[in-house]
């Protein structure tokens, strides 16, 4: 099987083009995350001193997805080898099932302490600098820093989504332990407006103290003891011990082959699992190119999809705590037998939980062959809607993600990592790096892979086409959601399936991807997603 990397076509109305680079490339849905990463390979630095610097920056110039506070995971191609690394949280040692329902609790809120587990982004950014880096994580950082101190000018989309955000914490975040976000974000009173500039001095300050320290600072120094002592003074959970016993895990991708490629995702605690169970049920199909706009084509996605959240949704949690095998959830035989279910009609799965993500992915690559797929986020925007005091440190909201059921595989203990979202992808082919790829949004993430391997192995599409291609996103039970691109003849035999279509105007919740593949003469071709301010920068 043959990539389409070359192609002068557009496969939709309102595709962009792939970019091409020889030297370096740096694809994020912020710009100047991405010129902060391609300074870094112009200075000398590799991959990963590239997609740090855009990381770190992601958080000051797109703060309503991702912070300090949240989590990381990446798949990183260094020489020739894969390697994942494993940058979430557990839940705090003192938090418990018993102790909410003393304390009323009946389900996990959204905002607030109860869901604020450990932080894992700092020490993945440390962890991945040690192992990998080739400058100085001060002198990666410094565009991060410069911009949170001298300030940014906020772009469109970015101040819709901000304003979004405020809209929704403005009703719900009534207490004084959310007055630092109010400060921190929206000092007028509001979100900023478009072209406004934003300045984060707190945050500069906390981005120096983790890049002088390799993260010490944030898990065992100045900045653990005021998180520590906000936890204490609003009834939290989270305590020093917690952040001092943190330590990111390095863990074996996961893959399956589809038509060729072999596609990668961190194993479980995270939902890239659910991406592969779904390419092996597909797999047992056959979709020819020019079946991209068949009406059972989009079925058979949407319905192997389905099954392989049905079971990773009941079984994927913190490894520690499965009682189910990777080895048997991507097993032939799975697939096999659950592919036998897909017939003519919708089917109804168990109840799956809607929720909308806030997550930034990025890549990047090296004239070595260096490439790293990163994903990081504070869920749900912003994320609990608390920031610790003066720091600028937005703490993410993950626990979220536990059931309340003590008989659920998921439920919440202490010390446990919840089913995490956030999901890195990455493609090789005859066990040879091709490239990164990923796309950001809750639970659309696992669905927009899916869809996105597709569009490059079944139909041909060249990689920018591959991330501009309309989408769909099961949300629960037959209810699906359809991008208004989607042809309307689809809209309608999808219905007499018995799908319950909903066509929405905006696009915002089907996923904001990234993607660089490397061609075999060294050039890199690569994607950002249509549907944001995305950019790929190229050297």
């Amino acid at each position: 099987m043959e990539l389409n990397l070359h192609s002068l076509e557009n496969s939709y109305p309102s595709e962009r083009f792939p970019a091409y680079g020889r030297r370096g490339m740096v694809a994020t849905s912020n710009a100047y995350a991405a010129q902060a990463g391609l300074d870094m390979l112009k200075k000398g630095g590799n991959a990963v001193d590239a997609a740090l610097a855009a990381a770190a920056c992601l958080t000051v110039c797109e703060p309503t997805a991702n912070g300090i506070g949240g989590d990381a995971f990446a798949i990183v191609a260094f020489e020739g080898n894969l390697y994942g690394l494993n940058a979430s949280g557990p839940a705090p040692r003192g938090i418990s099932l018993e102790a909410l329902v003393k304390q009323g609790y009946k389900e996990i809120p959204r905002h607030g302490f109860v869901p604020v587990n450990v932080p894992g982004a700092p020490a993945g950014w440390a962890a991945l600098s040690r192992r990998f880096g080739r400058l100085p994580l001060t002198e990666v950082f410094a565009p991060a820093v410069a911009y949170a101190e001298e300030g940014y000018a906020v772009s469109t989309v970015l101040a819709r989504q901000w304003n979004r955000a405020f809209e929704i914490y403005k009703e719900r975040l009534q207490g004084e332990e959310f007055s630092e976000w109010f400060r921190t974000f929206a000092p007028e009173g509001r979100a900023p407006r478009p072209g406004e500039v934003v300045r984060l001095a707190g945050h500069a300050e906390t981005l120096q103290q983790i890049a002088e320290t390799m993260a010490e600072a944030f898990y065992r120094g100045e900045i653990a003891e005021r998180i520590d002592g906000f936890s204490r003074k609003y009834g939290g959970f989270l305590r020093a011990q917690d952040l001092a016993g943190y330590e990111p895990e390095w863990v074996e991708p996961i893959g399956t082959e589809y038509r060729g490629l072999e596609v990668w995702e961190i194993p479980p605690n995270g939902q890239g699992i659910v991406a592969l169970m779904a390419l092996n049920i597909l797999k047992g199909f056959e979709f020819a190119p020019e079946e991209k706009n068949s009406p059972l084509t989009w079925h058979r996605q949407i319905e192997a999809l389905k099954l392989a959240f049905a079971d990773a949704q009941s079984y994927v949690t913190d490894p520690k705590h499965m009682q189910v095998s990777v080895e048997d959830l991507l097993s032939a035989a799975w697939a096999d037998e659950k592919r036998k279910l897909i017939g003519s009609s919708a089917l109804l799965p168990p109840r799956s939980e809607e929720t909308k993500g806030g997550t930034v992915y990025l890549t990047a690559a090296d004239a070595e062959g260096n490439m790293v797929s990163l994903i990081q986020s504070n869920y749900m925007g912003f994320g609990s809607g608390l920031v610790v005091p003066g720091t600028g440190i937005a703490l993410h909201n993950r626990g979220h993600n536990f059931s309340f059921d003590p008989k659920h595989h998921n439920c919440l203990a202490p010390g446990k990592k919840t089913y995490h979202t956030i999901i890195p992808g990455f493609l090789t082919k005859n066990g040879l790096p091709l490239g990164p790829f990923g796309v950001m949004g809750g639970f659309m993430q696992p669905q927009a892979h899916v869809q996105l391997v597709m569009n490059l192995a079944d139909f041909r599409h060249n990689p920018q086409g591959a991330l501009d291609g309309p989408r769909f996103q099961w949300m629960r039970g037959r209810q699906v959601q359809l991008e208004k691109t989607v042809p309307e003849s689809i809209v309608k035999e999808l219905e007499k399936l018995g799908h319950e279509i909903t066509v929405t105007e905006e696009n915002s919740g089907y996923g904001r991807g990234q993607i660089i593949l490397r061609l075999e003469n060294g050039t890199y071709v690569g994607g950002t997603e249509s549907r944001v301010d995305g950019m790929v920068a190229v050297w």
